[in-house]
């Protein structure tokens, strides 16, 4: 009985191993060609937006940066409310999941 359960339990580990590699892997930072395309797609609709509702020369001084829908905006503004006004212009953006706003303010020195 004990080289049955023996085997048994030796057959169910390497089951388990094998479907554990076969499992794909979601921390993978790669991302499908299609997936690049929808976030750069993304990114172009950001910068419009931010132009639209801010004004261009804020659109120029910050940068959009999307990764699977997560939309970083980085730069510097003269003040907070322009930065606000950056962050909820991304965040009406159709396909944007979530909106980093590491927008920073220029020294008043």
């Amino acid at each position: 009985m004990r080289p049955l359960v023996a085997a048994a339990l030796l057959g169910l580990a390497a089951a388990l191993g094998a479907a554990g590699c076969a499992a794909p892997n979601e921390t993978r930072a790669e991302r499908s060609p299609g997936r690049v395309a929808d976030d750069a797609a993304i990114t172009a609709k950001v910068k419009s937006a931010i132009a639209t509702e801010v004004g261009a020369r804020t659109a120029a001084a910050l940068n959009v940066d999307t990764y699977r829908g997560t939309v970083e905006l980085t730069g510097f503004v003269d003040d907070r409310t322009t930065a606000q006004r950056a962050a909820t212009a991304a965040q009406k953006v159709s396909g944007v999941r979530e909106v980093r706003n590491s927008i920073r303010l220029k020294s008043s020195s």
